[in-house]
């Protein structure tokens, strides 16, 4: 995927005829000699300044969406008077997924109009503001509705990516990519450990207050040393520099020369147009809801592993959090894994049809991941059922971990791949149905397990999982000739 190219869009289509009517000189473009505006030749050292903000900020906002999972119960407690639902429980957790769900399809289209400078950091304000107001919150609804809106402000998980194609050509993405991926797992670790423990001492509203100032950090930085990056932006602004400067109105981008639209009407299609490629291909489809199934699963035990650890191995809220570094570094595990393996098994497939690669070859590792995710889900909820000594649970919360990478990193990858031009468009869609099952799926959780028991009403989710596990292996069998139905994934 080229992120130079507008995040959300297709490609940027220039019409040809419009070319022929305006001058060649009064095109605006980087000088090819050497251009300290464009943001591939900044310095280095800056550039890499750039991703370790991008890096905190991801920290930052898994921190926030994670550390008030083993407290979730005692924030409930006192904010209904001593009452406490299991599904407002969850809700407070997994409420996050469904404004995230929504923030793709807002956050990228409008950095493409405005550029990524304005949107990032009103899109951290806004950040800032709805945690706040969740620290503050007298009720569970309005607790819950800031969540949401927290959820819906999350934009570096978003523009992240963007940023960093802005930056670093194609063979120096890698490892930009990896380093800022690297911090939301330390996030999701470092945070339920941190809360449970602040919450402990201190209440739990101090838990979102320290993320308050964590993301207040990050935004004085952001406004402070950030940089346009996004090239459109970059060039339409000093277009219109040089037009006060020479008085010449010809002077333009060569981004404006089919430009008869609204910036509200831009907005609009961008944003649409990731539900009209998932409806124009059924691979999408079947991928996006197995995908969203497999993803669910983490909130599924993020939600319950803390009532686990407290009700039935007597463990504090601190301790609880402490525990999910075992997620974190069986993730970790399946990251290296996938590192060494991933291309390794794309190129011997390669090389066994002639030479002639495909996305297909990118998902044996999701396959494996199919199979063992729900056996891994079901495995967890028996070892808590049958009280099996917490080294054991732990184990089996750090297979899970694993099990569900296996699933979704290699499955990004096909997605990429598959989709070519298509592919951010192919990516939101797939993110936005995660979102939604992992906002909707956790919520089944209570009933089951009160019906059936830990073991058994776990399993009933597991099944789900593994009831969609020939999914991935028919994509994988017939992939090549399902794409050519669509016209997103056929082959030129």
């Amino acid at each position: 995927m080229d992120e130079t190219q507008p995040l959300l869009a297709d490609v940027h289509l220039v019409d040809t005829e419009r070319c022929d009517e305006v001058s060649h000189k009064d095109i605006v473009d980087f000088d090819v000699d050497g251009d300290a505006e464009n943001p591939m030749e900044w310095p280095a050292a800056y550039k890499w300044g750039i991703v370790s903000l991008l890096s905190f900020m991801a920290f930052t906002v898994t921190f926030t969406c994670i550390s008030v999972v083993p407290i979730a119960s005692q924030i409930v407690y006192e904010l209904d008077n001593g009452r406490v639902s299991k599904s407002s429980s969850v809700l407070l957790v997994t409420i996050w997924e469904l404004g995230e769900a929504a923030g793709p399809l807002l956050i990228a289209p409008l950095s493409e109009v405005f550029g990524r400078y304005p949107v990032m950091n009103g899109a951290n304000v806004l950040f800032i503001l709805a945690t706040a107001l969740a620290a503050l919150s007298q009720s569970t609804p309005l607790f819950i509705g800031a969540r949401a809106l927290t959820g819906l402000s999350v934009a570096s998980n978003v523009l992240g990516p963007a940023i960093v194609g802005d930056m670093f050509v194609s063979e120096q993405r890698g490892s930009a990519m990896s380093f800022v991926a690297l911090a939301p797992l330390i996030g999701g670790s470092l945070g339920p450990a941190i809360g449970g423990a602040i919450a402990e001492k201190f209440g739990w509203r101090w838990v979102l207050w320290l993320s308050v100032c964590l993301a207040l950090s990050c935004e004085l930085v952001f406004f402070t040393f950030f940089r346009e990056t996004y090239k459109v932006a970059v060039l339409r602004k000093r277009a219109a520099r040089l037009r006060k400067e020479t008085g010449n109105p010809k002077l333009r981008t060569v981004f404006d020369l089919d430009d008869g639209k609204s910036n509200a009407h831009k907005i609009w299609e961008c944003a649409v147009r990731p539900a009209i490629v998932l409806s124009g291909s059924s691979v999408l489809q079947v991928l996006s809801l197995h995908g969203a199934v497999s993803f669910s699963y983490y909130y599924v035990f993020s939600t319950t592993l803390p009532e686990i650890l407290q009700q039935l191995y007597g463990l504090s809220a601190a301790a609880s959090g402490l525990a999910f570094i075992s997620f974190s570094f069986g993730s970790t595990i399946s990251v290296v894994i996938m590192n060494l393996l991933l291309d390794k098994i794309y190129i011997k497939l390669r090389d066994q049809h002639k030479g002639v690669g495909a996305p297909e070859f990118r998902l044996p590792i999701v396959i494996v991941g199919a199979f063992s995710l729900p056996l891994t889900v079901a495995a967890y909820g028996w070892v808590s059922q049958m009280r099996l000594p917490l080294p054991v649970l732990l184990f089996a919360v750090g297979m899970l971990g694993t099990a569900l990478m296996f699933v979704c990193l290699p499955l990004n990858a096909y997605v990429i791949d598959a989709f070519g031009l298509y592919a951010a468009s192919g990516m939101t869609a797939l993110i936005v149905a995660r979102c939604l099952m992992s906002t909707v799926l956790p919520l089944a959780t209570d009933p089951l397990v009160t019906r059936f028991g830990w073991g058994l009403g776990i399993s009933v989710l597991g099944g789900i999982g593994f009831v969609l596990t020939p999914i991935p292996i028919l994509v994988f069998k017939y992939g090549s000739r399902w794409r050519q139905l669509s016209r997103y994934t056929k082959d030129e």
